[in-house]
This record gives structure tokens, C-alpha cells and sequence, in this order.
């Protein structure tokens, strides 16, 4: 839908962090886009694979091979640990997720339901959009941070007991974004329940839509839990930008598949561009040494943003890995702040998410951003959060 904010600027060009509108002013995007652009808007590797790539041949069909499309999948598969494997290019997140959920189906039967988060968000149409119990058991984690029990996860939790988990085909996991909250289950919970399931031969998926291609400053979410997934998702940063994403199958998963396969079948799926610019993406982010680069950006962020809340108690919050970061100003108090502050940005020439009917902001840089937008938008946000709270008036349309 166009025209349904007025504040948004009409992008008309974009060069690594910085957007530009028809008037040349210039705007830091801290949000990636839609959290797609690692590598920065208009990054030369990319723009070099979607040309060159399309000027040989950009979409076959699924009834044929392609070179590029086999080393794409190669190269995808080894940086999940799946060599062996196998691998469908799609187009957007949500149909990956999809994908994952009916290859899960598929093996496991139509009728058995999976493990998920109750926070966690997987696409925006088919059964990964459903909210329904039918597909899912949603399990509400929030309480078990901070545990009350030592140990592993065990019958002795009432939580733990209220899971049965001989009923599911497996456990959906998407590690860290929570619907855009930002917020990171205890890895003890996540070990037992990936451990649990696969003990009974189902099979831990991954939704690395958000948190995969180095946004948490490891190359997937889930590695910071220390998971042997089945099958994992990916999107957004894989294409930075561009409209791919890969549905990837371990070579047990793959094995199944081969004697069953999935009932799935669209237009572009394994195109040749998009598959180029997987490949293009992932090398960009070898030979620049991303993943090292957005640890070394999170500290200055991260430290700058602890600095500031120490000024503003009005900040509840700081949540983040990597460059994936949510901020909580103080919503009960101060209602409409954030959405305040976030417009107030936008004037600044900082664009940034917030989370709609909620006090929380988000940031999700590229991880090429320079680190001097990063201390601007620092010195950007003390100054909109000190100005703003000078003159606080609650604001009825907020």
C-alpha cells in the first residue's frame, strides 16, 4: 500500500547506509530496508551478479538445471554444515518457511503439529502464517528467563511437563527475533527442546529469515545455541535485497525427500539470478570479513546505547546481538515516546523502526555501515530523547 504515511521520504537512490530523496537530502538507514541488505544498498558484487547473471540467463524453469544454481547450493550448504544436502531457491522468506513446514509434513505426516515459540513470527501467508493451535503448539517461554529451577530442563518444571512433545513432527525455531521484539530464549530451553525432538526422530527446522547472513555476528541465530538443525530457512540478507531465499535440507533430510518429495512448485523457483546472487552475497561477506566486522560494530552500538540509558532511565531495555537491537523507552509513563522519538529521527536524517503500539525501537544496520553514522546516530538519539522528554506532552495520535 502506498500513501499511508505521510513522513516516509521518497527514496530515489541509496548507496551502502545512506538513502537519498528526490531533493538530494540524505537519511542513515538503520533498519537494512526490511532488515535485507547486509552488504549495504547498491553493493557492486551484487549489482555485478543480478547483470551479468540475467545478460547469460536469468529463469529456466524448475524442469532444468544450472550450473550457478548448483554452486549456490553447494556454497549454502556447506556454511549451514549441511554438504550433502539439498537446497530449493524460492523467493521470499515467508515461502522458505513454508516450504520447510511442508518437507516436515511431508516425512512426518500431514496431521502431526510442530513445536514453536508463542513470541515467534514465520511468514505472511500459508500455515506459517496461521495462529491457529491446529498447526502448532506455542510454547510462552517468557517465564522461564530467568529460570527458577538449576539444571537442565527436566519433569521437575510444570512448563517442561506441560509440553507433549510425543505429539509433534518438530520444533520450529526462529532464534532472536521474536515479531521484532528482539528477545533471546535461554539456551538451556532451546537445547533441551531441540534435543527432545530429535531423540524421538523429529526434526529441528530454523527460520534464519531474519537473524541468518550475519545479522546476530555469527553467520546463523542458531549457532549461538549450539544446534545440529534439519532444516533451516533462509531470506532477507541472503538476496540483500534481492527477492530470494533458499529452503535447506540436511543429507538425512534430503534422503527422505528424495523417496517423497515435497508437493511445492512455483514460477522462479531455482532461477538462475537468484541464485547468483547468493552466491555473490556470501562471498562478499568472506572476502570483507562481515561476520568479525558486525561484532566489532555491535560493541560501539551496543556500548553507546548502555551510556545513554545510563542518562535516560525513561530506556528500560537494550536487547541485542550483533546488529540486531531493540530499545525500550518507558511506554506506561511516557506513552507514544518512542514513535515520537523515531519520527524525530527521520528528521535527523536517521530512519529506524518502531514497533508498532509498543515502546520499543529497533536497529538493524548493515553490517558495511561506517562506524561514524553509527556515533552520529548516537549523538542523534541523546539529543531526541532530551529534547523530547524537555517538552513531553502525551500525544493523543501516538
Amino acid at each position: 500500500m502506498y500513501g499511508h504515511d505521510v513522513l516516509a521520504p521518497h527514496i530515489d537512490r541509496a548507496d551502502n547506509a545512506c538513502l537519498f530523496d528526490g531533493q538530494g537530502r540524505q537519511y542513515i538507514d538503520l533498519e537494512s530496508g526490511v532488515w535485507c541488505t547486509p552488504l549495504g544498498h547498491c553493493h557492486p558484487a551484487v549489482l555485478q551478479a543480478i547483470t551479468g547473471q540475467s545478460a547469460r540467463v536469468g529463469h529456466v524453469g524448475f524442469c532444468w538445471s544450472s550450473k550457478v544454481v548448483e554452486q549456490a547450493a553447494e556454497r549454502v550448504l556447506s556454511l549451514l554444515g549441511f554438504t550433502g544436502g539439498s537446497c530449493v531457491f524460492l523467493c521470499s522468506g515467508s515461502e522458505a518457511v513454508e516450504y520447510c513446514l511442508r518437507a516436515a509434513r511431508t516425512l512426518a505426516g500431514a496431521d502431526k503439529p510442530l513445536l514453536t515459540l508463542a513470541d515467534s513470527y514465520f511468514g505472511a501467508y500459508g500455515s506459517a502464517h496461521k495462529d491457529s493451535k491446529d498447526p502448532w503448539l506455542r510454547f510462552d517461554w517468557l517465564g522461564c528467563e530467568p529460570c527458577p529451577h538449576d539444571g537442565p530442563c527436566s519433569d521437575a518444571c510444570e512448563s517442561w511437563q506441560s509440553i507433549p512433545f510425543s505429539q509433534f513432527a518438530g520444533f520450529l525455531f526462529e532464534p532472536g527475533s521474536s515479531s521484532g521484539m528482539v528477545r533471546f530464549p535461554p539456551v538451556k530451553l532451546i537445547q533441551a527442546m531441540a534435543a527432545k525432538i530429535q531423540g524421538q526422530g523429529g526434526w529441528v527446522i530454523v527460520n534464519e529469515v531474519t537473524t541468518g547472513m550475519g545479522r546476530t555476528g555469527k553467520w546463523f541465530g542458531y549457532e549461538h545455541y549450539g544446534l545440529s538443525p534439519d532444516m533451516a530457512a533462509l531470506g532477507k540478507g541472503v538476496g540483500n535485497g534481492f527477492p530470494v531465499s533458499v529452503a535447506a535440507f540436511s543429507p538425512p533430510v534430503a534422503e527422505h525427500l528424495s523417496h517423497t518429495p515435497v508437493p511445492y512448485a512455483q514460477s522462479h523457483q531455482n532461477d538462475a539470478t537468484g541464485a547468483a546472487v547468493v552466491q555473490a552475497v556470501i562471498k562478499a561477506m568472506e572476502e570483507q570479513g562481515l561476520i568479525q566486522q558486525c561484532q566489532d560494530l555491535s560493541d560501539v552500538l551496543l556500548n553507546g546505547l548502555g551510556r545513554i540509558k545510563k542518562k535516560f532511565p525513561v530506556i528500560t531495555a537494550i536487547r541485542g546481538r550483533g546488529l540486531m537491537i531493540a530499545v525500550d523507552l518507558d511506554q506506561e509513563t511516557f506513552p507514544g515516546l518512542a514513535l515520537r522519538v523515531q519520527r524525530d529521527l527521520v528528521e535527523r536524517g536517521y530512519i529506524l523502526t518502531h514497533r508498532s503500539g509498543t515502546g520499543t525501537l529497533r536497529l538493524d544496520p548493515c553490517l558495511t555501515i561506517e562506524e561514524e553514522h553509527l556515533r552520529g546516530f548516537l549523538a542523534a538519539f541523546q539529543t531526541s530523547l532530551a529534547e523530547s522528554l524537555e517538552s513531553w506532552r502525551p500525544d493523543s495520535s501516538s
